[in-house]
């Protein structure tokens, strides 16, 4: 596994993350996001993968298409969330 891009949210709950990697093969890039949010006192954090489709990878330096995930109610239970133990 390769990190591309590793980011905290501002003070809104907004990021921005860009990467970029040289492959002979198609990548699959994933969005892990690690959070605490209505967690209690478990310990680790609570873990989200979202996919980014096919669409938003592109070859060359820049991306040309730019994917928003939106607005993530974190507080929502995911299907295969996993929880970590950083």
């Amino acid at each position: 596994m390769m990190f591309l891009d590793e980011a905290f949210t501002d003070g809104s709950g907004s990021f921005s993350l860009r990467g970029s990697t040289r492959e002979l093969t198609t990548i699959d890039p994933v969005l892990k996001i690690y959070h605490d949010c209505d967690d209690g006192i478990m310990p680790g954090q609570r873990k989200v993968k979202l996919r980014i489709p096919s669409q938003y990878i592109s070859s060359g330096g820049l991306a040309r298409r730019t994917f928003d995930v939106g607005v993530l109610n974190l507080e929502t239970i995911f299907a295969k969330e996993e929880r970590d133990l950083l």
